[in-house]
């Protein structure tokens, strides 16, 4: 590889501004989680899809690897480069155009940059819906998004990001552009390349644009906060909820007991209306008819919770700033951790059904091996996902517990989730936190169909090599 010759070209393609590689470049070197630190040769900003291709071509002429990168709030290390500083980050930062809405066909078409939340404001202004939700919305982007198929808390309506997206726009491993924006929810045309995308975390292709599904805003949404003594009396909650409420209920989040105490020692302004217990749910609903409507049905399960014994207490929000505040509580727990210590992260998926169970001998588990390891277990309940991680215990070093005591707990978790047929990588991706255990935990089979498509679409492996396969 000749530097000085790679970075002339990439200047001609994307102009001097917007190829960094001298100063500091740490802010696309090092992952959201400080965790990852690694050292790109350059980092390149393309305007466009062109670029883009232009990009990839030139660096596949070198043969220099790319690392994409969205809004860099990933969890698993796939979107920052590695330490031999012979990586490109491809950021798509100025891919940041909404190319279009069309209301007839609810579906949004915006570049791979856009910001989540800022998809979320343009479908709200046009008088619709953007579902996908997730802490990070103010800084993650649709590309990184559906790079690693998010899920968020509104799977339980409306699915993950692969359910969101109808087409993509793609620069493949050879510089080609496949254009597959179409707005169409029925194809079958061969095999579903938008599919194989979605979740792919760029080591198959980089996505440059999408089409979106969009949806008519509900009349009225309400929140609540309800008590719990036991995970099995938050599932039988959650039962219940969607019987009466049906595709009405778009969230049911769960919050364990020590993950919200965390909140309560970091954020201490943020109002927790009801008193501590085992375990909190939230839960939203939205009604296509009105709030009168809406509230009575909603008000109805918390009453019929109590009579049975589910809920202990409940607090229905009264408002739109108190609806936000209960959602605060949910969204700062990652937060929380953060400021508490380095954890152990495990973004796994149950059954429903296998979710008390797994936690009982999970927790029992991980406290005899480890003892007074501290357990932040909040999630989405509602599809089987749970943030289940480990804190260090009170007054340990969280970054000596973590690196002395991760793989053995690892184990611990990943056993147990495998043998309730689960997952151990639900929403987060793989990257490289999780590329050993799919090699380990996948069936052979499995491995090597993503190993060949791996091969087929990127044959010299100059896409985010090193992760997922």
């Amino acid at each position: 590889m000749n530097r000085g010759a790679l970075l002339d070209a990439l200047r001609g393609i994307v102009g001097a501004a917007h190829l960094l590689h001298d100063g500091d470049l740490s802010a696309w070197e090092r992952d959201w989680r400080k965790r990852w630190t690694g050292r790109a040769l350059a980092v390149a900003r393309p305007g466009s899809t062109a670029e883009v291709a232009q990009l990839v071509r030139c660096c596949a002429a070198h043969g220099v690897a790319i690392v994409p990168q969205g809004g860099n709030t990933g969890l698993v290390g796939g979107g920052v480069p590695d330490a031999s500083g012979n990586q490109v980050v491809l950021s798509t930062a100025r891919l940041n155009r909404v190319r279009g809405i069309d209301r007839a066909n609810l579906t949004l078409t915006a570049d791979a940059g856009c910001v989540l939340q800022a998809l979320q404001q343009a479908a709200d202004d046009a008088g619709l819906l953007f579902p996908l939700s997730l802490a990070a919305e103010g800084s993650c982007t649709i590309g990184g998004n559906l790079a690693t198929n998010a899920g968020g808390t509104q799977v339980l309506r409306y699915g993950n990001a692969r359910e969101l997206c109808l087409g993509l726009e793609v620069v493949t491993a050879a510089g080609e552009v496949w254009d597959g924006l179409c707005g169409l929810r029925k194809d079958n045309t061969g095999y579903d390349l938008r599919d194989l995308m979605v979740g792919s975390e760029g080591t198959l292709g980089v996505i440059t644009a999408a089409t979106l599904k969009l949806f008519p805003k509900p009349a009225a949404s309400l929140t609540a906060l309800a008590v719990c003594a036991t995970l099995a009396d938050c599932v039988a909650l959650l039962e219940l909820a969607q019987a009466r409420l049906a595709a009405g209920l778009t969230g049911f989040e769960i919050m364990g007991d020590f993950a919200l105490s965390l909140v309560r020692r970091h954020f201490a302004s943020l109002p927790q209306p009801l008193a501590p217990a085992p375990w909190t749910v939230l839960l939203e609903c939205v009604d296509a008819e009105g709030l009168a409507p809406a509230r009575a049905r909603f008000e109805s399960l918390l009453e019929a919770a109590l009579e049975r014994g589910l809920i202990a207490d409940a607090a229905v929000a009264e408002s739109i700033a108190q609806s936000r505040a209960m959602w605060q509580l949910r969204e700062a727990i990652p937060l929380a951790q953060s400021e508490e210590g380095l954890n152990i992260k495990h973004d796994i998926a149950l059954p429903v059904s296998a979710s008390p169970d797994f936690c009982a001998a999970t927790d029992a588990a991980i406290t005899a091996a480890f003892p007074g390891a501290r357990l932040v277990n909040f999630g989405h309940l509602g599809d089987g996902n749970l943030h289940y991680n480990v804190q260090a215990p009170e007054g340990q070093p969280a970054a000596d517990f973590l690196s002395r005591h991760e793989a053995a707990i690892n184990a611990i978790v990943y056993d147990a989730v495998q043998a309730r047929a689960g997952s151990f990588s639900a929403e987060h991706g793989v990257g490289v936190l999780k590329r050993d255990e799919l090699a380990q935990r996948k069936s052979p089979v499995a491995v090597a169909m993503m190993r060949a498509i791996k091969q087929a679409l990127d044959p010299r492996g100059t896409l985010n090599p090193g992760r997922v396969v």
